[in-house]
C-alpha cells in the first residue's frame, strides 16, 4: 500500500516536469500506457531520489526496484532519446537526459488557485476558436489590502529650534 504523502511528494515534480507528454512519449515506445508503479518511480527518479531512496518510501525491496527500472524507465528513455547505445551509468542521468530534451519546465507550473488569494474572483466571459487558437477572454479580480491598512502613521518629529 502506497503512503499518500509519497505519492503527493513524487506529484511534485508536475510543476517542474511536462508529465503528461512524457508519459505518452514513453508510452510510444512501451507500446502501451505506462503503469502506475513506472508512473510512480519515474516520477520518484525526476524528484532526485535515488532508487534505495524510491525503495525505501515505497517500503520495497532496493534489489526488485532497481531491476524494474532497468526493465522499465531506463530502457524506455534510453529507446525514446535514442540512447540506446549509451550506457547507463548513473539513475541521475534520466532527468539530465530528459531535461535536455525539453521535458522539463524552464519556469515551474503552478495551478492558478495557488497564486491567487481565496476572495480573487476570475470570470470567463467569452471563448472563441480563431485561427486553430482556443481565446479565452476573462475578468480576474485580486483583492488588495486598503489604503488605510497601507499607510502607516509617520512618527512626528521633534522641532529641536523651539527648544
Amino acid at each position: 500500500m502506497l503512503n499518500n504523502n509519497i505519492s503527493e511528494d513524487f506529484n511534485s515534480v508536475s510543476q517542474f516536469w511536462d508529465l503528461e507528454t512524457l508519459y505518452v512519449d514513453l508510452a510510444s515506445v512501451k507500446g502501451k500506457h505506462l503503469t502506475p508503479i513506472e508512473k510512480l518511480h519515474l516520477r520518484g527518479l525526476l524528484n532526485g531520489c535515488s532508487p534505495s531512496d524510491i525503495a525505501e518510501r515505497l517500503d520495497k525491496n532496493l534489489r526488485g526496484v532497481e531491476t524494474d527500472l532497468c526493465a522499465t524507465i531506463y530502457k524506455y528513455v534510453k529507446y525514446l532519446l535514442d540512447k540506446s547505445n549509451e550506457k547507463l551509468e548513473n539513475w541521475r542521468k534520466i532527468a539530465e537526459w530528459l531535461d535536455e530534451s525539453g521535458y522539463k519546465y524552464k519556469h515551474p507550473q503552478m495551478p492558478v488557485n495557488q497564486l491567487l488569494t481565496d476572495k480573487s474572483i476570475v470570470n470567463i466571459t467569452n471563448i472563441n476558436i480563431e485561427n486553430n487558437h482556443i481565446i479565452f477572454q476573462f475578468n480576474l479580480k485580486i483583492p488588495t489590502l486598503d489604503v488605510t491598512d497601507l499607510s502607516e502613521e509617520k512618527p512626528e518629529i521633534e522641532d529641536n529650534n523651539n527648544n
